[in-house]
């Protein structure tokens, strides 16, 4: 046992000094981001880059009068939110049924209901652009509700299957037989067991809908923009304004942050839930 004694220290070391580069690795973009945004123009551009330098904060106050930034805020917040929450509940739902209930042509089902996430975006957003204008539904947050929707269901359809496979279903049976109905079994015993399946599925389609640019670049105008989008309003005629960019990059970055925080106590639970029997 002594023998192995170095050896195992030796391995650990390794592993320390891979995890710490790794580290430095992901937060070195978000650290040069933050560095940017409390840089002038001038320092911004600099070559090779300055590492001191007097901070300012104006930037961040500066954004909100180049650009609406606190409406394309709102309006990424509400797209995102809304969507996640149908996502879930349609998918959860959507999910159960696949996962216990019997009936013909389920596996075709399912199989058709994850083809529709391997669809590529740029094929969908013409004819979705379509249907939307005709609705006259353009330049709405409704708009990219329902395209993330589309989008979003069917991966959390997929993806809360797995969860719900892993509830054993001697107690839903037991709730079966004490007299819950179908529903009251769905929402007061199997849902809250998938919890943490829930959290971890949430958080992609949060970050999905957040990130989205594509349809939120065709599908809206100026009333219904997201923060995406509006990121590319820095790009001007005179140049581009790296450090206001940054700095609207910062703000974007923060409910992320913040709701990932909020549930990353059931994020690691569902993302590791089913990884050990």
């Amino acid at each position: 046992m002594r023998k192995h004694r170095p050896k195992i220290k030796t391995v650990n070391w390794i592993l320390g000094i891979i995890s710490v580069i790794v580290f430095v690795f992901v937060l070195f973009p978000p650290f040069m981001l933050f560095l940017t945004s409390i840089k002038t123009n001038l320092d911004a551009l600099r070559f090779p880059p300055v590492w001191i330098f007097q901070p300012v904060f104006t930037n961040y106050g500066e954004i909100f009068h180049l650009v609406p930034f606190a409406r394309n805020l709102t309006n990424s917040l509400i797209v995102a939110t809304v969507s996640t929450l149908v996502a879930l509940l349609v998918g959860s739902m959507a999910a159960y049924g696949l996962t216990r209930f019997r009936f013909r042509r389920a596996k075709d089902l399912s199989f058709w209901i994850l083809s529709i996430r391997m669809t590529p975006p740029v094929a969908a957003v013409i004819p979705i652009f379509i249907l939307l204008r005709n609705l006259r539904l353009l330049d709405t947050q409704l708009s990219l509700i329902i395209a993330y929707c589309t989008f979003n269901i069917p991966f959390a359809v997929w993806l809360l299957r797995s969860f719900f496979q892993e509830i054993p279903r001697e107690i839903e049976e037991s709730a079966l037989v004490d007299g819950c109905s179908s529903f009251a079994t769905f929402f007061r015993i199997a849902l809250p067991l998938v919890a943490p399946g829930m959290a971890a599925t949430g958080i992609f389609t949060f970050i999905f809908s957040w990130n989205e640019f594509l349809f939120a670049l065709i599908m809206t105008g100026t009333r219904a923009q997201t923060v995406p989008v509006v990121l590319t309003g820095f790009i001007r005629e005179t140049g581009i304004m790296w450090s206001h960019m940054a700095a609207a990059g910062v703000l974007a970055m923060a409910p992320m942050i913040l709701f990932t925080a909020l549930v990353q106590k059931n994020l690691v639970k569902g993302l590791t839930m089913g990884a050990i029997k």
